[in-house]
């Protein structure tokens, strides 16, 4: 037998026994990954002693005295932890916490206890019984613990990834997006829980560790600041390319109109990489909240297509008129579709024959309401009658009429043969559009249009016997 003096300086009085287990748990993990050897069993025997058994290399009393593992340190992308100490702060809170430990390798068995300092008889510390071992071919290292509830190994294994339940959604070379079903997200370096979060959509896996992070992984692997980790949680979200990942945050992405959003929108190229994602796998539309109000009819084309609606807040809306999604393609937006709509919309024209009496009546007046325009230029080429009509660019609804250009016709919707004044204003405010070449909406189509509707009533003044007639006109 021989006595091993662990020599702990400080005591982490607030652990608590599922603390120390964690680390039991790490480092038999990590023997795991150094040595590619089997994944550790956590069991209890007949006796009801719980065990924490690694298939490894096993467990040398030269250990115990190590303050920093080196072999860990060179591999930081590979293992838990890299603290040696880790087991001497388990073993001093095993103690405290009157748990019983027995320790077995191939090497030797080893217990702890409380014995005076070697030449300091009133000093009393932690020291190490070191016995040959019971059994000397055994593989690996053997933790048994007595005195040890069973809710303190179910909470112990809930630091790890590997037994929280947790599915991992995608991985990444930064490391793996992970789905919160636990309502709290959780932040694992290399599958240890070193942080929660109150308003995550996620929880991580990081496994590609910055300066930052590596320095900031503590002795007691708590309370790991954001700062921290906040750059490699945004790489992973930026590599990620799963249709599950980019709807979860699309989703989430129409909440922040109502501020119930979680926290990874903050960051506006992880909303437009959702959004790229989501436009190279999907038919979708993005629009705003403005969009919504004004779009009219064409969200309810793109809605009988299959498409999916998806609202975006402005900030980011223009974000996407500036790029392209994965497979190149620009952004759908209203506008976008609207264009799409209109080049493969099909008038339904129909033959003056098929119109009925007062219908023929009144689309006779296009003759008359020609000349009051010039006639040096051969602008318009025909005038028809169409049963269906796009929206306008600006309402979403059908429009009464439409000039053209690339035709030279006006095509004026039936519906505007029911009178006169219906048929003669469309017929006028397109007459003016193929005039001036000016669009809706514009200064430089008001002016115009007023100087038609001016030039219009000084020849109905002109020509007007009496005052009643204009009333009539007017419907005064």
């Amino acid at each position: 037998m021989k006595k091993f003096d662990l020599n702990i300086e400080k005591v982490l009085e607030h652990w608590a026994v599922p603390h120390a287990l964690r680390e039991i748990i790490a480092n038999a993990l990590d023997e795991s990954n150094l040595t590619n050897t089997e994944e550790p069993k956590i069991f209890k025997d007949q006796e009801g002693k719980w065990h924490i058994k690694d298939f490894g290399r096993g467990l040398k009393y030269e250990h115990l005295t190590q303050n920093e593992n080196l072999e860990k340190v060179k591999n930081p992308n590979q293992v838990i932890g890299k603290f040696g100490v880790g087991l001497k702060d388990a073993l001093a809170t095993f103690d405290r916490r009157k748990i019983g430990i027995f320790i077995k390798s191939k090497f030797s068995d080893i217990t702890i206890e409380k014995l005076p300092k070697e030449d300091f008889d009133d000093v009393i510390t932690l020291h190490a019984i070191v016995n040959k071992p019971s059994e000397p071919n055994m593989v690996g290292t053997d933790f048994i613990f007595t005195g040890l509830k069973d809710e303190d190994i179910e909470k112990a294994k809930d630091f790890f990834l590997m037994y929280s339940g947790e599915k991992k959604i995608e991985e990444t070379k930064y490391g793996s997006l992970i789905e919160n079903k636990k309502k709290r997200s959780r932040i694992y370096v290399n599958g240890i829980c070193v942080a929660e979060e109150d308003n995550m959509l996620f929880s991580y896996n990081i496994t590609s560790l910055t300066k930052k992070l590596l320095q900031s992984l503590n002795r007691e692997r708590t309370n790991v600041g954001r700062s921290a980790y906040t750059d490699r949680i945004k790489s992973i979200l930026l590599e990620c390319s799963s249709s599950t990942f980019a709807s979860k945050l699309v989703v989430d992405l129409q909440k922040i109109q109502t501020g119930s959003s979680h926290d990874e929108l903050q960051w506006i190229d992880v909303q437009l990489h959702a959004c790229k994602i989501l436009s190279s796998q999907e038919k979708v539309l993005f629009a705003t909240a403005y969009d919504l109000m004004e779009g009219g009819k064409y969200l309810n084309y793109a809605k009988d297509e299959g498409i999916r609606i998806i609202t975006v807040p402005d900030s980011l809306a223009s974000k996407l008129g500036n790029s392209t999604d994965l497979n190149g393609n620009s952004f759908r937006n209203i506008d976008i579709y609207a264009e799409e709509w209109n080049e493969k919309f099909e008038f339904d024209i129909v033959d003056v024959k098929n119109l009925s009496k007062k219908e023929k009546e009144i689309f006779a007046y296009k003759d008359t309401i020609l000349e009051w325009f010039p006639k040096t230029k051969n602008v318009v080429h025909s005038i028809v009658v169409s049963e269906t009509m796009r929206p306008d660019n600006y309402t979403g609804n059908d429009a009464a009429g439409l000039w053209e250009l690339s035709n030279r016709r006006i095509i004026i919707k039936r519906s505007e043969l029911r009178n006169i004044q219906s048929f003669a204003g469309t017929l006028v405010h397109e007459l003016v559009h193929a005039h001036t070449g000016t669009d809706d909406n514009t200064i430089e189509f008001e002016s115009e249009l007023t100087d038609t509707i001016g030039n219009l009533s000084k020849l109905l003044l002109e020509n007007s016997k009496n005052k009643r007639g204009l009333r009539s006109l007017f419907k005064i």
